[in-house]
């Protein structure tokens, strides 16, 4: 009777674990049989696709799988998606006639099923898509909207031997002080990025960036600022692709369109760059544009980008008189294995900074005066 329970329960154990298991359990002239026998694995949810209107006629589009621990690849040409798309890494813009495609695939899980949606927008080139204008109806300074814009933080110097500490909105940790924002909207309608000196000697600054907020892919993309010259000062618009996350850098591509340091010079000038695997630094890419006579940074100018399909160009206060324009793969014939960044079908994030000392411009001295304001009028994209 003994043995008689203890294979009962035993029976029963395997049972409970087969329901789960796909174990299988045959009897056969008094005997029993196990059998194993593969469990069909689920298939991971078809990714949810929205959207909100940008401006004009354009669309900010956002992808989300709702299978924890899923990744979803996107396309935006119509082509079926595949294990090599770009990762959907944040909301993107749609500003031209489009096709949305997109999977899931999570450990574990088949791959799920393909969402698709048409965009048949007939946006005219030249017409504004998307825009943060920087306004402030309040009487008092504002966080830069969050939708939009985050931070980076920190001091690790970024690879440059920069000494600024970058602050956050609203941030205590110290050198930090969120009574003197590095970062904020003020009641002029402008975004201010303040460089600061504090009492002990440190530096703090601001490092806007879109990342996993918002990005964009094509089109002329503008920022209207005014920048500090003095000793120190590294003012910086630019974009990284989205797919830094998963590739690095330099292989997501960096678009540099206003960049400049230390004082104003005669004549005074902007830097237009663009860095990739196999070009970059000092072997990459970058071209001076020189203001007229009587002209510096420190006046309000507007700096741009012209993006393209194997085109990058730059230009300075006039969009129909680029200074210079990279193209693919002409302007990449002198660099050994070279790889183009800017068509992979991903988007790229915006950033916003203003970097105190480094490689390139070497720390401040007794002319830099602080607080440095580097001023934004407003950013805005243009559809091609």
């Amino acid at each position: 009777m003994s043995v008689m329970k203890a294979v009962v329960s035993v029976l029963a154990i395997v049972l409970l674990s087969g329901l789960s298991s796909g174990l299988s359990i045959d009897g056969m002239d008094g005997g029993l049989s196990l059998t194993a026998s593969a469990q069909t694995p689920m298939q991971a949810g078809v990714p949810i696709l929205s959207t909100k209107a940008a401006q004009n006629g354009a669309v900010i589009v956002s992808l989300a799988s709702p299978t924890p621990g899923a990744t979803v690849r996107y396309t935006v040409d119509g082509m079926a998606p595949t294990a090599t798309s770009p990762i959907y890494q944040a909301p993107f813009l749609v500003t031209s006639n489009a096709t949305v495609t997109a999977y899931a695939t999570a450990p574990g899980n088949r791959d799920s099923a393909v969402v698709r949606k048409s965009f048949a927008l007939n946006i005219p080139a030249g017409t504004l898509v998307w825009s943060d204008e920087f306004d402030n109806k309040t009487s008092a300074n504002q966080q830069p909207d969050a939708t939009v814009w985050g931070y980076e933080t920190g001091s690790s110097g970024f690879g440059n031997h920069e000494l600024e500490d970058y602050c956050a909105w609203g941030s205590t940790a110290a050198p930090c002080d969120p009574s003197q924002p590095n970062a904020y909207v003020g009641t002029d309608g402008l975004l201010h990025v303040v460089a600061r000196k504090t009492a002990t000697g440190a530096y703090t600054s601001a490092r806007l960036k879109s990342q996993g907020l918002f990005s964009l892919q094509y089109g002329r993309l503008e920022v209207r600022a005014k920048v500090p010259e003095a000793q120190g000062m590294w003012p910086a618009f630019w974009t990284l692709g989205n797919n830094i996350a998963t590739v690095g850098w330099p292989a997501s591509g960096e678009q540099d369109i206003l960049e400049r340091v230390n004082a104003a010079l005669k004549p005074d000038w902007n830097e237009g760059s663009i860095h990739g695997k196999g070009f970059v630094g000092d072997d990459g890419l970058g071209t001076k544009f020189y203001f007229p006579e009587g002209q510096t940074a420190s006046g309000w100018h507007t700096y741009g980008m012209i993006w393209k399909k194997d085109s990058v160009a730059y230009y300075v206060d006039d969009p129909s008189k680029p200074y210079v324009t990279y193209t693919n793969p002409e302007s990449l014939t002198k660099f050994k294995n070279p790889v183009w960044p800017f068509d992979t079908g991903d988007s790229v994030f915006l950033l916003i900074n203003l970097a105190v000392g480094g490689d390139w411009p070497k720390n401040p001295d007794a002319t830099a005066e602080f607080p440095a304001d580097f001023q934004v009028d407003y950013v805005r994209l243009y559809a091609n």
